[in-house]
């Protein structure tokens, strides 16, 4: 049978074209997500600042939390804090002490401006050496690195700088203090950031502190590096797994539609006495050759897409340049296996009925498209719409992006199936519903084609209902969340003006200015669960945050206020203890002294403002700032060197950067669907040559066949948005009704038109094209040929 099946794939190349580029693409497609699985579970970071230390000993960087597995069990989980912890000063004191250690070297370090700055006493981590000038001395003295382009005499940031490194580091402009300067602007008495140890054997740890060698230095000092691996992970897995079933639905519908085309050809073959194994093992033969060649080169172009997406997620800054990408034989090796599987089982599938009616009725069916559905996939589709209906449920209850997320794209999808499995049916009630008899003759032609052949109206309807329901889930869930932030920031915030640079009581002072709240942004843990938080001194003045129960004059240092999304989530109320991690790892307890409405707009958690500038790596944050009778220009005016101002605005909403690079991935996933799109409905044209030949025959002009094919294509399109819609509404409306606690999702109508125009386009040139490349040729020929 492989044997037939070359001869079948030469002999019909247009008929397995399609296949072949819907497997290429999905290859492509899982091998670049798995590559960012892979680099976010073994991608490792080179240290720059501490090449030259063998052993780094600082903080543990992790919150640790040990859950009970029953049976006198335990395992210990852990996560990530999103701060630097800092070690005991006293901890280098130890070390010294240890047998075996000839050199402690301390480290503090912490923002200066554009610059990562440390104490003169680090510089022999690197080691830094001096090219020109000396070392800091005084308070108001610098050394900067060979990169930063001053000279000795040179001033930065009001300070002399007095001394210029030979070195610099590749990813980090370094700058130099005085030692006692750099723990004055650490702000961290008594700790240090991390202790390098030289020793000549194993060296005993003060309590409290993990020891880096190796690779394990570079994550320690580069920590945005380790949060970006766990969120490659979490991004990779989902990216992967929606890639895969967006992939198995596309192959399928495309393996479906090539063995319908081959109906009659495969019906002829039962007639000569092929048994329904050999068919069977023909169109596996056959899919066998297309995907083992699909496969392989998808799998070689997905390296490419994953190299092209981290140096993306690079650009975007949510990869550290130095998380270097992994490439490994295991993406593209799974990549080719998952697409030959999904080329196998969609082949089986499809030529699953062909194969097993007798052949008098193969030849039937062959010649008449009856649109009936069999009863496993009537059943199967009732199934999906069952599961649709499970997981809006589920959905509607989740109130975290990282949590909604992934459902939300498995809701879109498992509708989307349903209409798949159900297509004939559907297609069978839109052909009837249709207005396009209304067109002439070529709408009369284009009615009647839709309702002799559901069957391919179906196959159609699949990939365009899949890009609607996909785009518009894709572009309008972030867009409802960033909406309803926006609001609630823009109803709750009472200060006309933001300030940086600047510190609270300078600019109190300035006549016309009734209130100056400092706020900080951290994220701290509950248990291993992260919260975004917020740290102010709370001033009704400046902010609202839509307090729904308890009250803000209960906000004192040991008070907490809590969004009722959050409150829900940890099933606490006003007056009920909190104990969280702030984001160096320090441990806190609270009391809840309000909940309120605008969690969206102002973070999960609200902190006093005191609790917070020691435990977060930078601690300049920003100020709110009341000046009614103050236009910006003369607050600008009044402010002190260095302090900018822009227009009051709420906390960065839906992720930054890192939600940029999630669409940028889920952008790859509508690529595919669209480039799904135009093959099958090309397919599904360049398959009717003999049918358009024929009308031809009839007496039908070019024109009037062209017409009737661009009709048939908007008549599905208009049954593929109305369908794609609908999933996407029910989908948004139950996402929305658990992030933002309203049904109704944000929907700009302009964009939504966009998506629309452009998925209507592709299937007009995807039928264009092909039919008027089978016009060129004779209808006799045409139909002679076939």
């Amino acid at each position: 049978m492989i044997g037939l099946a070359v001869r079948t794939l030469r002999h019909r190349k247009g008929a397995f074209a399609g296949a072949f580029v819907a497997l290429l693409c999905a290859a492509a497609l899982v091998c670049a997500c798995l590559m960012l699985l892979e680099t976010g579970l073994r991608g490792a970071v080179a240290p720059e600042r501490y090449a030259g230390t063998p052993l780094v000993v600082a903080a543990d960087q992790y919150v640790r939390q040990s859950v009970d597995k029953g049976k006198g069990k335990t395992k210990t989980k852990a996560k990530p804090l999103t701060e630097r912890a800092w070690l005991p000063a006293s901890a280098a004191a130890e070390l010294r002490r240890a047998p075996g250690v000839s050199k402690v070297i301390t480290e503090v370090t912490f923002p200066f401006g554009g610059f990562i700055g440390h104490g003169w006493e680090s510089a022999g981590l690197t080691p830094f050496t001096i090219a020109e000038g000396r070392e800091p001395r005084a308070a108001g003295e610098v050394v900067v690195d060979a990169r930063a382009g001053l000279a000795v005499g040179g001033t930065l940031r009001g300070r002399r700088v007095v001394g210029v490194t030979a070195q610099a580091l590749p990813s980090q402009d370094t700058v130099f203090l005085s030692t006692a300067e750099a723990r004055r602007l650490a702000g961290r008495p008594d700790l240090v950031s991390a202790v390098g140890v030289f020793a000549s054997g194993d060296v005993p740890l003060p309590p409290g502190a993990v020891a880096y060698t190796g690779d394990e230095r570079g994550r320690l000092e580069f920590l945005d590096a380790e949060q970006a691996r766990v969120s490659l992970i979490s991004m990779g897995g989902a990216l992967a797994g929606t890639s895969l079933l967006v992939a198995i639905l596309v192959v399928v519908g495309t393996f479906a539609l090539s063995v319908q085309q081959r109906h009659r050809e495969l019906a002829l073959l039962r007639a000569v006495a092929a048994t329904p194994k050999q068919v069977r093992r023909l169109v596996s033969g056959e899919a066998l050759l297309v995907g083992v060649a699909a496969g392989a080169l998808g799998a070689g172009a997905g390296v490419g897409v994953g190299v092209w997406l981290h140096a993306t997620f690079v650009a975007l800054g949510t990869t550290p340049a130095n998380l270097r990408l992994v490439v490994s034989p295991f993406p593209p090796l799974v990549a080719f296996l998952a697409t030959l599987g999904a080329a196998l089982v969609s082949a089986r599938v499809s030529a699953r009925r062909i194969a097993r009616i007798r052949p008098v009725e193969a030849l039937g069916e062959a010649a008449l498209d009856r649109g009936r559905l069999p009863w496993w996939r009537a059943v199967a589709g009732i199934a999906c719409v069952a599961g649709g209906v499970v997981l809006a449920l589920v959905l509607s209850g989740l109130r975290t992006e990282a949590a909604a997320t992934p459902v939300t794209m498995l809701t879109a999808l498992v509708w989307t199936v349903a209409v798949t499995l159900l297509g004939p049916l559907l297609a069978r009630a839109a052909a009837r519903v249709l207005p396009l008899r209304a067109a002439g003759v070529s709408g009369f032609l284009a009615a009647r084609n839709l309702r002799a052949t559901p069957a391919g109206l179906a196959s159609v309807l699949s990939p365009l209902t899949l890009l609607v329901a996909m785009t518009c889930t894709i572009l309008f869930a972030p867009a409802t969340v960033g909406q309803a932030a926006l609001e609630q920031a823009g109803e709750g915030l009472r200060a006309g003006h933001v300030v940086v640079g600047a510190d609270a009581a300078t600019v109190a002072d300035v006549p016309g200015v009734e209130a100056v709240t400092p706020v900080l942004r951290t994220t701290v843990r509950v248990g291993l669960d992260k919260f975004s938080a917020q740290a102010l001194a709370y001033d009704p003045r400046t902010v609202d945050l839509g307090v729904t129960e308890g009250s803000m004059d209960r906000f004192a240092a040991d008070g907490v206020a809590v969004s009722t999304a959050a409150a829900a989530r940890l099933e606490i109320g006003v007056g009920d203890p909190l104990r969280l991690t702030l984001g160096d790892g320090t441990p806190a307890r609270l009391t809840v002294a309000a909940l309120y409405a605008r969690g969206l707009g102002f973070g999960e958690l609200t902190l006093p403002y005191e609790l917070v500038p020691g435990h977060v790596d930078d601690a300049s944050g920003a100020l709110l700032v009341s000046a009614p009778t103050l236009d910006a220009d003369a607050l600008a005016a009044a402010l002190p060197d260095g302090a900018e101002l822009s227009g009051a605005s709420g906390p960065s909403v839906g992720g930054g950067a890192n939600q940029q690079a999630t669409l940028v991935a889920l952008g790859l996933i509508i690529a595919f669907t669209a480039i799904a799109v135009v093959n099958t409905v090309a397919m599904a044209t360049s398959g009717r040559v003999r049918e358009l030949a024929a009308l031809r025959l009839a007496g039908t002009t070019k024109r009037q066949v062209l017409r009737m094919l661009r009709l048939e294509t908007l008549g599905a399109a208009l049954v593929a948005a109305a369908l794609g819609t609908g999933i996407a509404l029910v989908t948004l409306a139950a996402f929305g009704a658990g992030m933002t606690g309203s049904a109704v999702p944000y929907v700009p109508v302009g964009t939504y038109a966009l998506v629309i125009a452009a998925a209507t386009g592709l299937a007009l040139l995807a039928t264009s094209v092909p039919a008027r490349l089978a016009l060129r040729v004779r209808p006799a020929a045409a139909v002679a040929s076939r």
